[in-house]
C-alpha cells in the first residue's frame, strides 16, 4: 500500500522550521540543533526515509561542535537520534507510521555513521580554527618583536651618532679653541708662527666638517650617494696625533690584522677622545700612545707625562680627572670611552700615575663572538 503523502501546510512547515532556524546557529548553536532536529524527525515519520529532510540537523551540528559544545551537541544528537528510532521503528505501530516511513537497518546505520562522522568534521574544523588563530596570533606577536627590535636599533644608532657627533666636535672645537687662541697671542710678535694657527684651524675646521658629514650620511635615504670619506680606525692614527695639538709619540706591537669594523672605530674615538681630555684638562707637554695586538683582544693606552696627582685631588677615575689631573669641566669623556669599551664586551681604566701623569687603558674584544649583535658603537 503506498504511504499518503502529508498535507502541504504541515510539509511546508516541517521543511522550512530546519533552514528558518539556521539563521540564529551561531548565536544559540545547541537550541537550533535541538530544533532542526525536532522538525526532522516529525517529518520523517510522515515522509519516506531520504537524506534531504536531514541536511539542516547535519549543518547545526557541524556548527555546535565547531563552536566548543561537543559534548552537549553529543547529548542532543544522541537523543534526537533515539527518537527517530522510537518514532519510526520501536513505536512505528502504535504511531501510526507507514510501512514505508519506516527506516531498514541499512538507513538507520547510515543515518548514524553520518551524524558521527559530521561530529568528526566538526572537531576538525574547531581545531583547525584554533590552530589559525594560534598562528595568527604568532604572526602578531612576532610582527611586534621585529617593530620592537627595529625601534631598538634606530634607538642604538641614534645614541651612536650622538656619541660620534660628540667626539669629533669635541676633538676638532678644542685644537681650534687651542690654535685660536696660540694664533692670537702670537698675532703681533710673531705673525708667521700665528699664520701656522691660523691654517691648523683651517684644517681642523675642515677635518671636522667630513667627519660630521661622514657621520650624518647614516640618516640619508639608501638610494642617495654613499660618503666618499674613508672609514675611521686605527689606520688614519697617524693623521689623528699630527693634529691633536701636543706631541705625540706610538708604537704598535703583536700582529697587525684587520679589525671588526665597529672594534677599529672604537679604538680611533678612544684614542681621540683621550687626547682631546689631554689638550683639554692636563698640564702636560706630550703624549703616548700604544696599540697591542693580542690573539683576541686588542689593546689601546693612552698616556701623558702631565704632573703628579696633588693629595686633595680626587682619586676614582670617574671623579677625577682628564688625564693629567686637572678636573674637567664635565664627566663625559671617561664615561663615553668606557661605554663604548664595554659596549663591545671590553673594559677600560683610567686614572692618574703615582709618578705624573694619567693613563688610559682599553681592551677591546676582536673575535666575532665577544661583540654582541646590534652592539655598534
Amino acid at each position: 500500500m503506498a504511504h499518503p503523502q502529508p498535507t502541504a501546510a504541515l510539509a511546508g512547515a516541517l521543511l522550512l522550521i530546519g533552514p528558518l532556524a539556521l539563521a540564529w546557529r551561531r548565536r544559540a548553536p545547541l537550541v537550533v540543533l535541538a530544533v532542526t532536529a525536532a522538525a526532522s524527525v516529525a517529518y520523517a515519520a510522515l515522509s519516506e526515509p531520504s537524506w534531504t529532510y536531514a541536511v539542516a540537523p547535519i549543518i547545526a551540528l557541524f556548527t555546535a561542535v565547531k563552536t566548543g559544545r561537543a559534548r552537549p551537541a553529543l547529548a542532543v544528537t544522541a537523543a534526537a537520534y533515539a527518537a527517530y528510532l522510537a518514532v519510526t521503528v520501536v513505536f512505528a505501530g502504535p504511531l501510526g507510521v507507514a510501512a514505508d516511513a519506516r527506516p531498514g537497518p541499512r538507513e538507520a546505520v547510515l543515518a548514524a555513521i553520518i551524524l558521527a562522522v559530521t561530529m568528526f568534521l566538526g572537531g576538525a574544523g574547531r581545531a583547525r580554527g584554533e590552530y589559525l588563530a594560534e598562528m595568527t596570533k604568532a604572526n602578531a606577536e612576532r610582527a611586534r618583536a621585529r617593530e620592537e627590535q627595529e625601534r631598538r636599533q634606530a634607538a642604538d644608532e641614534r645614541l651612536r651618532i650622538a656619541r660620534e657627533l660628540h667626539d669629533v666636535l669635541g676633538h676638532h672645537l678644542s685644537l681650534i679653541n687651542v690654535q685660536a687662541g696660540v694664533g692670537l697671542h702670537l698675532m703681533d710678535s710673531r705673525p708667521e708662527q700665528a699664520r701656522e694657527a691660523l691654517t691648523a684651524i683651517k684644517t681642523a675646521s675642515a677635518e671636522a666638517l667630513r667627519e660630521v658629514r661622514s657621520v650624518l650620511a647614516a640618516l640619508r635615504p639608501e638610494e642617495e650617494a654613499a660618503p666618499r670619506q674613508p672609514a675611521l680606525g686605527l689606520d688614519r692614527l697617524a693623521d689623528l696625533t699630527a693634529d691633536a695639538g701636543l706631541p705625540v709619540t706610538t708604537a704598535t706591537s703583536g700582529q697587525q690584522r684587520p679589525l671588526p669594523a665597529e672594534v677599529d672605530r672604537a679604538a680611533y674615538r678612544i684614542v681621540q677622545e683621550a687626547l682631546t681630555n689631554v689638550r683639554r684638562h692636563a698640564a702636560a707637554k706630550s703624549a703616548h700612545v700604544a696599540i697591542e695586538y693580542a690573539p683576541t683582544e686588542l689593546r689601546v693606552t693612552i698616556r701623558n707625562d702631565g704632573p703628579p696627582v696633588s693629595p686633595a685631588s680626587p682619586a676614582s677615575p670617574d671623579a677625577a680627572a682628564g688625564p693629567g689631573g686637572a678636573a674637567p669641566s664635565d664627566g663625559s669623556g671617561i664615561a663615553g670611552m668606557r661605554a663604548r669599551a664595554e659596549t663591545l664586551g671590553g673594559t677600560l681604566t683610567a686614572g692618574p700615575l703615582a709618578e705624573g701623569g694619567y693613563l688610559v687603558c682599553a681592551v677591546l674584544p676582536t673575535i666575532p663572538a665577544a661583540a654582541p649583535a646590534g652592539g655598534t658603537t
